[in-house]
């Protein structure tokens, strides 16, 4: 037992340390030029972004349109069709778990967690401020503001959707709204929500798919490291990738008002399409 906390303790480390010289080395080409505010001052002012960027992300829904509207119909019918093949699925998932190698298993329970979460962007964010880089310090406020945000309502919703998670044994179709029993807060995911979200957010600073789609392939393995352990359904983690990319798109468009530096400069959007086929069921995400 000691043996594995320790290994867990070096592998939190492990993944704070790369997950902040990462961060920083995306904008290592870039020049810092120590600005005339004194951190205290950037202090304060980024809390508050965080703390406005949450509410704007929350308000975002009051003020869609019939293409929004759409995109979120989208992502129901998506959730809704993979709800359908939810157990074979689950079992399918779960059978391939012996032949993950265990240091895959670790890092998708560790890194997925609300605790080692903020530790990684906390240290993007103070890296930002240590050394006054503007960019750095939004990616930073970018992170644990979506973080906090989607965070939040997937608590709420775990609570009043009160899904039977696969290994209390009792089906997709089992529901019991405000259980306060953990077996019963399956939907949505909130490792797959956490993980994906840090992802998504630090893949906008690229441009090359092939780059992009390796930061989401590691920001998707704690997600679906619950589906094999037996946590959570398909669909939990579909709906919990929706929200991040929801919730990071939003805070992302909040903050360009605030911040010089910006990301992706043009148009901002995302669409979901839905594939089916012979024995087959896609939903393509384009952005």
């Amino acid at each position: 037992m000691q043996n594995k906390s320790s290994f867990a303790n070096t592998m939190k480390k492990t993944i704070a340390l790369l997950f902040t010289a990462f961060s920083m080395g995306v904008y290592a080409q870039d020049s810092i030029v120590a600005p005339t505010e004194k951190r205290w001052d950037m202090f304060k002012y980024d809390f508050v972004n965080m703390f406005k960027g949450v509410g704007y992300s929350y308000a975002r829904p009051f003020h869609w349109k019939g293409q929004q509207w759409a995109q979120f119909g989208g992502v129901i019918a998506g959730t809704g069709a993979v709800y359908l093949i939810d157990d074979d699925t689950s079992r399918f998932i779960q059978n391939q778990k012996d032949g993950v190698p265990q240091v895959i298993r670790e890092y998708g329970e560790l890194y997925g967690s609300p605790e080692n979460n903020y530790i990684a962007t906390s240290g993007v964010y103070l890296a930002g401020l240590i050394t006054k880089n503007e960019k750095l310090r939004r990616t930073g406020v970018l992170l644990i503001s979506s973080a906090t945000s989607a965070g939040f309502l997937q608590q709420v919703l775990k609570s009043a959707v009160g899904r039977a998670r696969p290994v209390a044994e009792k089906g997709k179709d089992t529901f019991d709204p405000f259980n306060s029993n953990r077996n019963f807060h399956s939907f949505p995911s909130g490792h797959a929500l956490l993980a994906f979200t840090n992802a998504y957010a630090i893949g906008k600073q690229f441009k090359s798919p092939w780059v992009k789609a390796g930061i989401y392939t590691l920001g998707a393995i704690p997600g679906i490291s619950r589906i094999w352990d037996g946590q959570h359904y398909l669909s939990d983690f579909v709906f919990a990738i929706a929200i991040s990319i929801a919730t990071v798109e939003s805070i992302d468009r909040y903050l360009d008002r605030k911040y010089d530096e910006k990301y992706n400069a043009g148009a901002k959007k995302m669409s979901w399409n839905l594939n089916f086929g012979p024995g087959t069921l896609g939903v393509a995400l384009q952005f």
